[in-house]
């Protein structure tokens, strides 16, 4: 008997199957309605504008991938955004600014690695844990830069804005960067940990597997890839705004549930995830194209969201009806 190519089929064997036809749908809308989307100004233009949500989508997958979530990323990237602006300032030199780069992803590290020791040592639920970081992350935020104000100089800002190696936007050199580093990740012990562990913890730990340090490791990375966003958010506004992350946190969620990571853990990859972050970033212009109210966007996400959460369920109902 031949394999029949169902859609249970294609979404179990190859998960990127969805977020690519979703982009592909969104990119046709964005199209008709900005024609010159894939000439090299604009393309690049929009590509750094979604990169900052494609640096924090990865590292909300990985925390996925474990069986965690991390609602404080916004906050992390606010931190590191108001670090930037008041440290580096707009009379800044390069060196004074690779400095506070450096200092920043340490701090994002560090972030991380408050939750990841909250959930992994102290057994907290990760939600109400990253919850209440956040909080603590955003007062931070706020109380570096209590109004918006400060930034970096614009001819640092410029080379993020403008740079285009071999007439490419160098976002694209950093989604193949971020592709290839999970591609090696992923044949590794610890990749093959990373899906145990959020597959079924009390399984993985029976096999000698070191859940604690993978779930702690998860959630480092996350505060890194989060300080890696507000970097390039910074250098994408060139200015400092305590709350400027807010948003980024319930976006890279729905990114990584668009991108087929499933909120229980163990499923998953980045390849979807990035793909879904650079369609709700398409989305989001098609709605600014198209002069919509923008709460439409908050239900867009929140659709998304809740649909991921009840396909399962919903799957399954009509089988047993069918059965």
């Amino acid at each position: 008997m031949k394999n029949r190519i169902t859609w249970d089929f294609l979404m179990t064997r190859y998960p990127v199957f969805f977020p690519l036809v979703l982009l592909v749908l969104s990119v046709a809308i964005n199209l008709y309605l900005q024609p010159n989307m894939f000439q090299l100004s604009t393309l690049n233009s929009n590509m750094r504008v979604f990169l900052p949500l494609i640096l924090l989508t990865v590292g909300q997958a990985i925390v996925l991938i474990a069986g965690g979530i991390d609602i404080s990323v916004g906050g992390i990237v606010s931190v590191v955004n108001t670090i930037l602006a008041t440290r580096v300032g707009l009379e800044g030199s390069s060196e004074l600014m690779w400095q506070y780069v450096l200092i920043s992803l340490l701090v994002g590290a560090l972030a991380g690695a408050i939750n990841g020791f909250f959930i992994a040592y102290l057994r907290l639920q990760p939600i109400i844990t990253t919850y209440a970081t956040s909080f603590l992350y955003a007062g931070f935020a706020l109380f570096i830069l209590p109004n918006p104000g400060g930034g970096i100089p614009s001819a640092i800002a410029s080379v993020y804005r403008t740079s285009t190696p071999l007439s490419l936007p160098l976002a694209f050199y950093v989604i193949a960067i971020l592709l290839l580093v999970w591609a090696y990740v992923s044949s590794t012990r610890y990749g093959k940990y990373l899906f145990a562990v959020g597959g079924k913890a009390e399984a993985a730990y029976e096999t000698a597997v070191p859940v604690t340090l993978v779930q702690f490791s998860a959630y480092v990375i996350s505060g890194f890839m989060a300080a890696l966003a507000g970097i390039a958010i910074t250098m994408l506004s060139g200015s400092g705004n305590a709350d400027i992350g807010n948003p980024m946190t319930l976006n890279s969620i729905t990114a990584v549930v668009i991108g087929g990571n499933a909120f229980s853990g163990g499923i998953g990859g980045v390849a979807g995830p990035i793909l879904g972050a650079i369609t709700l970033s398409v989305i989001q212009n098609i709605i600014s194209f198209s002069h919509i109210n923008t709460w439409w966007e908050t239900l867009v996400k929140a659709t998304i969201i809740v649909a991921a959460l009840a396909a399962p369920g919903v799957i399954n109902l009509f089988r047993r009806r069918r059965a």
